[in-house]
């Protein structure tokens, strides 16, 4: 019988581990539970101690018959997304687009694989 935590890994979760400067200490989060985090001293012990909290999370929620979040890396992407701009901005666009012999999609698209 497949369960829901049997769905989900959670080592395939997306974790950053980053340095605090307002906390004195490493701070990791989840990306797919946004709104849990651990500090720790060291980058380790804030890596393990997120991980170890997010398995008792998914486990709460697995246990009260909720779904966990799929893990960003395993859900599937359609490679399409839909953005309101303003019309001053799409006429920016569209015109630096032309200047760069580029659809609007191609040189929006190109733009944002450079970041």
């Amino acid at each position: 019988m497949t369960t829901h935590l049997d769905a989900v890994n959670t080592a395939h979760y997306t974790y950053r581990v980053s340095w605090s400067a307002e906390d004195g200490e490493f701070v990791a989060i989840c990306l797919e539970l946004p709104s849990l985090s651990w500090l720790a001293s060291t980058q380790v012990r804030a890596l393990s101690g997120i991980r170890r909290l997010v398995d008792d999370v998914v486990a709460d929620l697995v246990a009260s018959g909720e779904d966990p979040p799929v893990p960003l890396a395993e859900r599937h992407y359609s490679g399409r997304f839909n953005i309101r701009i303003s019309p001053d901005l799409h006429r920016e666009l569209t015109i630096r687009a032309a200047d760069h012999h580029m659809s609007l999609n191609r040189f929006v698209s190109d733009r944002l694989a450079r970041d």
